[in-house]
């Protein structure tokens, strides 16, 4: 019997920590805490500069867990927060304990792993939402594979 015992949170439990493996496999870690931190903040800097209605078309594609990650602390109604380049860095360095020179880094390899993980059409939506500067922070240094490029690219 697993330790839920419901299948669907063991699925969503087996989906994260895997995506976490994925992603700390990615940036070239072993600290799958760092990876989570690194996910969460860039999951939550991105959906603060979004409408609700992209917002929520991008967490519809999330696993339930990472789901409920990337609504903590949400405030749909002071949303889309437009940040500049040094205002996003600074947000997401702050609220998840990274390096400013590791933004420009972490930034694109999340962006990345999300494509090739989930439907890269809400991923590349939400980036087209984002103001230019932030977008080119975040836009993946490889194509991700589709036939659409990143918007601003």
């Amino acid at each position: 019997m697993s330790p839920t015992g419901v299948h669907s949170l063991e699925r969503t439990i087996q989906t994260t920590n895997r995506w976490l493996a994925n992603l700390s496999d990615a940036i070239g870690t072993d600290n799958r805490e760092f990876a989570y931190h690194v996910l969460r903040m860039w999951l939550h800097s991105v959906r603060d500069g979004l409408t609700v209605d992209t917002a929520a078309h991008l967490a519809s594609q999330l696993p339930d867990l990472v789901r409920g990650i990337y609504y903590n602390g949400w405030s749909p109604s002071s949303v889309p927060i437009r940040r500049d380049r040094q205002e996003f860095i600074e947000h997401f360095c702050r609220s998840g304990r990274i390096a400013h020179t590791d933004v420009p880094k972490l930034g694109p390899i999340v962006t990345a792993f999300l494509c090739d993980e989930m439907s890269e059409s809400p991923v590349l939506h939400a980036l087209g939402q984002l103001p230019q500067e932030v977008r080119e922070l975040l836009q993946p240094t490889e194509v991700p594979k589709t036939d659409h490029p990143i918007p601003g690219r």
